[in-house]
């Protein structure tokens, strides 16, 4: 007979025909897990928790009349959830009825969810501009993961489920590098937060804000070798410039906004480690969520005046003044490219802030060092002053330590970081440039204006450069031709993550920028953060409102990381367009071991036809053989409006 008590809700969990006699099966009532069983007939719901180690008991079997959990071997009463003999220890047990061949179980209405630590952390993170996660979801972190599903049906936040916890970190990183705010990546216990490690690494030394929020295993089990078991914060303590875990008697609100706020103001890795029985606990309703307010300055410094006016002799003085833009200076470029105007100066980027002026601007030399161009490293060895805003002076950049330097940059620690230089400025790179260019309009400045001579590296670059289009050994595209293509067909404005490898090189040398955004993994130089970077600066579009397009370039090697990251392009119908140059191996390894003599070993790769793999997963792809293809194939994956996979055949030894 049906209950008559209001309180109770009913609901139709399954067709008495799909429940055998004997045998049990897990269903689902509302949000309520429950093993219902069948027994000669007659229909029993138990909660599908056995009260010992929560073993699904609708998973377990019916033996002379018991139902036997599946995890320990415990016995209970598969109709009313008793145990056998004197025990007491019984699941809870709920009324069903038989309605024809439907079965119904009755339950207590559900209440409203009733607020928790997980909500102040997620509304404080969401309150410091964190507007999208990427992850994924397990049995250590469904607390916090409730909260932020919470979040997302407010509108407040966007969570990205991810294929594996290293794209997400990846992801995570490039979203902070573009836009100064932090991407966050979320991971269960054990593996799923060793997995953001890579990506996490890549961030720090890249100096981009990323918050890692890793589920932990019970307090209780902590330290005793239980399943997933790991320090967390250990594990960390080297890669987050802020980790701590939110322990039961902690502040949630204000470890958030220490986290973000690290994040933020030192751009670096900050980590939460979330214990399981913590991120469900109940706070009051009233408990205030943290927030920026009256948390942060300006950070829009002025060097000392002294200083200051130390640099504008030093800049008036010098006849052939050069202007290096590293990626410190991302957000400073229009106040640095108008000194640059003011003073007939060329400028070269360093590989990381490839872009910060376009290739077309008549002062502009592209890249200077290895992934460079003969412009800049030309301009380099004639100048006689190198100003250098937001550089870290890699290695890999080749800025002559010989020549005498005005560094800028508003890190104190970076200001002669490898070398003394003539003059250490201290200071915001737009606001600092700004002001030299107010006081260099009342010096006597020496210096020539350059801009013809620019234009005549140039001319002679662009020739060299329109040769090697035309060379073909027969063994696949060479890269001069595919990066000439995409300078013809990639939106001014796209953002451009690219991987590391071969590809990357030739990316640096001859793809020539108009107003284009790039991101890449500078420092670490970690192979498969193209894909995983472009599934992050898509978010970050989004979050912007942008209709920017996301232009991806990889290798073979590098997409092969993260491929099936593809899937969740798919799934969230990602505007991306990934341009992969195949030859079936490492070439930039080849490449390396013939420079030192080895022989070439274990770089060969055994790859998919990548371009109906795309096709597989959902997504557009198309391969290209032929050069002359190339334009109006990438045209093509640019104008599909979801992810597209351009394969181009490419020669491992035209670079």
């Amino acid at each position: 007979m049906a209950s008559t008590d209001e309180s109770l809700q009913w609901h139709h969990v399954a067709d008495a025909r799909d429940v055998e006699p004997g045998r049990v099966k897990t269903v689902v009532a509302g949000h309520k897990s429950l093993c219902l069983a069948n027994v000669d007939g007659t229909f029993g719901a138990l909660d599908n928790h056995c009260p010992h180690q929560g073993g699904p008991l609708g998973e377990g079997s019916i033996e002379n009349g018991w139902l036997r959990c599946p995890w320990h071997g415990y016995d209970y009463d598969p109709l009313t959830g008793q145990p056998p003999g004197a025990f007491s220890d019984a699941p809870e047990c709920f009324t069903t009825e038989l309605r024809g061949t439907e079965v119904w179980v009755a339950l207590r209405a559900e209440v409203p969810a009733e607020r928790t630590v997980s909500d102040v952390l997620v509304e404080t993170m969401t309150n410091w501009g964190v507007t999208h996660v990427f992850g994924m979801v397990g049995h250590s972190n469904l607390g916090f993961a409730d909260a932020m599903r919470r979040a997302e049906e407010r509108g407040d936040l966007t969570f990205i489920g991810i294929r594996h916890e290293g794209a997400a970190a990846f992801a995570a990183t490039a979203y902070g590098k573009l836009t100064g705010i932090p991407g966050g990546c979320f991971g269960i216990a054990g593996p799923g937060s060793t997995n953001l490690l890579t990506g996490l690494y890549d961030a720090k030394v890249d100096r981009a804000p990323v918050l890692a929020l890793c589920g932990q295993v019970p307090s209780k089990n902590k330290g005793r070798g239980a399943f997933q078991d790991m320090d967390l914060e250990a594990a960390f303590a080297d890669v987050a410039a802020f980790s701590e875990s939110v322990h039961s008697t902690a502040d949630p609100a204000e470890l958030m906004t220490l986290a973000c706020k690290t994040a933020i103001i030192e751009r670096d890795v900050a980590h939460l480690v979330l214990p399981d029985e913590v991120q469900p606990m109940v706070v009051h309703a009233n408990t205030p969520a943290g927030s920026p307010t009256g948390r942060v300055g300006s950070r829009a410094i002025a060097p000392d005046a002294e200083v200051l006016e130390a640099a504008v002799a030093m800049i008036a003085a010098a006849r052939r003044p050069l202007i290096i833009v590293g990626a410190g200076a991302r957000e400073a470029k229009h106040n640095i490219i108008s000194l640059a105007e003011q003073i007939g100066a060329p400028v070269v980027t360093t590989f990381k802030a490839k872009g910060q002026i376009s290739d077309h601007h008549p002062l502009g030399c592209g890249v200077l060092g290895r992934s460079g161009t003969p412009i800049a490293s030309w301009f380099m060895n004639e100048c006689d002053l190198v100003v250098a805003f937001g550089t870290s002076f890699s290695n890999h950049t080749g800025i002559a330590a010989y020549k005498p330097i005005v560094q800028i940059d508003q890190d104190p620690m970076a200001l002669g970081r490898f070398h003394p230089v003539e003059l250490p400025v201290q200071g915001d790179c737009g606001v600092t440039a700004g002001l030299l260019s107010t006081a260099l309009d009342h010096a006597d400045t020496q210096g020539v204006d350059l801009r013809d001579e620019v234009a005549q590296r140039w001319s002679i670059w662009r020739d060299e450069k329109a040769s090697r289009v035309t060379d073909n050994e027969g063994h696949g595209i060479g890269s001069a031709a595919v990066m000439a293509a995409l300078g013809r067909v990639v939106p001014s404005d796209a953002v451009m993550p690219v991987d590391l490898g071969n590809n990357t090189y030739a990316f640096g040398r001859y793809f020539e920028v108009t107003d284009q955004t790039v991101l890449m993994s500078g420092y670490l130089g970690s192979i498969g953060f193209g894909f995983p970077a472009a599934m992050g600066s898509w978010a970050a579009l989004q979050a912007q409102g942008s209709s920017r397009k996301v232009v991806s370039v990889s290798g073979d090697g590098g997409f092969g990381q993260y491929a099936m990251e593809l899937t969740t392009a798919v799934k969230y119908d990602m505007d991306i367009t990934h341009v992969l140059l195949t030859n079936n191996e490492l070439g930039k390894i080849s490449k390396e071991q013939r420079a030192v003599d080895y022989d070439v070993w274990q770089t060969s790769l055994h790859n998919p036809n990548f371009a109906e793999f795309a096709q597989l997963c959902g997504a557009k792809g198309i391969r290209v053989t032929d050069q002359a293809n190339l334009d109006d194939a990438i045209a093509e994956a640019i104008a599909h409006p979801g992810p597209a996979l351009v394969e181009i055949m490419t020669d491992a030894l035209l670079v």
